[in-house]
């Protein structure tokens, strides 16, 4: 049952990358079918991380509080459910319904995922290495729903409805095999008070502004890729601009499963995950920057797929330097406050992408991921400085 407790974990990091990615991947579709701007698609995306933000306060103490099966089965279920009103959802009002939903099952999906991996794998002795492993997944589920919605939508002539919920069936059908996985058990000791106690930790708040740029410029690409890519297509004449632009969202996702998997691969990377963070920050950058600069669909493609690998390492090794400083059961509340604190990143920075591409392009607007990135490299060295590995105190 161990072994089925790890594929709960993976399933997990799964389906909260088909939580992240389906509104990116039916973005072209989605402002056709509700006659909505790029604007109001950003609101959407800040409506989802708000959603996020608000449960991830709540079931990052709760999974240490009752344990990983109910929020497994109970995220998969709330997912599902989600995916499914965004397929049949013909109004702006009921797509919002939807991505508040789509909010909470990602993120019970999230927290059970990410503290169940380091725990689960490798042994527990490299939370770093675990969680890239793990996240690996997370890469290929950016992969299969852009690849799926593609596929059933324009090569096999599938309405939206019907792709869309074959999405969110499949999610639902992880809440089966999630009932029969036995867990860690809960923290018998767990005191709330003593969890609140973590935010005055300095190596959870730097953890925590880590996460704040990682996520907003992660959903960044997530989120606009697909239109910047459009664009682009449509600007060289192509007849296939949303299908195309589909498929290089599949490569960025293709190039994160590439990066965590290759970076697992590693010995013991929560020992030199801040260097891996920091020299990943300024590839970043420059391939950003490139991206912003391309005059052809080529070029824009090769700064995806370099920031593809880039961003894979950042967000599990984040994580995994900072668990490896902490015991494990505390793992769930010290990842509800860092994910939370992160989430005000994905909030922000796609919005204001999505703000400024009023009356320019996406690809115009993406000059501010590269100064977020920046940034990202400063909280990298700040997290070299403060609080010790567990072991070494």
């Amino acid at each position: 049952m161990k072994n089925m407790t790890a594929i709960v974990a993976i399933m997990a990091v799964f389906a909260l990358a088909v939580c992240f990615i389906i509104l990116g991947s039916i973005s072209v579709e989605l402002m056709a079918r509700l006659q909505i701007d790029e604007n109001q698609f950003g609101t959407l995306i800040s409506l989802f991380s708000l959603s996020c933000l608000i449960a991830q306060l709540f079931i990052g103490f709760m999974v240490d509080k009752f344990g990983h099966k109910p929020l497994a089965v109970s995220g998969f279920l709330i997912a599902g459910l989600a995916i499914l009103l965004l397929a049949f959802s013909t109004s702006y009002a009921l797509v919002r319904l939807a991505t508040l939903l789509l909010g909470v099952g990602a993120i019970c999906c999230n927290t059970v995922g990410n503290t169940l991996l380091p725990v689960v794998l490798f042994e527990g002795k490299d939370p770093a290495r675990a969680s890239n492993f793990g996240c690996g997944f997370v890469g290929l589920g950016f992969i299969l729903v852009p690849l799926m919605i593609g596929t059933f939508m324009n090569d096999l002539g599938l309405s939206y409805t019907v792709s869309v919920s074959v999405v969110g069936v499949g999610v639902l059908i992880f809440a089966i095999v999630a009932l029969l996985g036995r867990y860690p058990q809960a923290s018998t000791g767990f005191r709330l008070i003593k969890s609140l106690d973590l935010l005055r930790r300095p190596e959870v708040l730097v953890a925590a502004a880590a996460l704040a740029c990682y996520i907003g410029l992660e959903w960044t690409m997530n989120n606009w890729t697909k239109p910047l890519m459009t664009e682009l297509y449509e600007a060289t004449g192509s007849t296939n601009a949303v299908r195309n632009a589909s498929l290089v969202l599949m490569l960025f996702g293709f190039a994160m499963a590439v990066g965590r998997f290759a970076t697992s691969a590693l010995k013991n990377v929560s020992a030199m995950g801040v260097k891996i963070i920091a020299v990943m920050s300024i590839l970043a950058i420059l391939a950003i920057i490139v991206l912003v600069k391309a005059g052809s669909p080529g070029l824009a493609i090769l700064s995806v797929l370099v920031i593809g690998l880039a961003f894979a390492p950042m967000f599990p090794t984040i994580v995994g330097v900072t668990f490896d400083k902490f015991d494990q059961n505390v793992y769930g509340s010290v990842f509800g406050i860092i994910f939370s604190i992160g989430l005000l990143g994905s909030m922000i920075l796609p919005k204001v992408v999505g703000y400024l591409s009023k009356g320019k392009t996406v690809q115009q607007s993406l000059l501010i991921a590269a100064m977020i990135a920046g940034v990202l490299f400063l909280i990298a060295i700040a997290m070299g400085v403060v609080g010790k590995p567990k072991k070494a105190q």
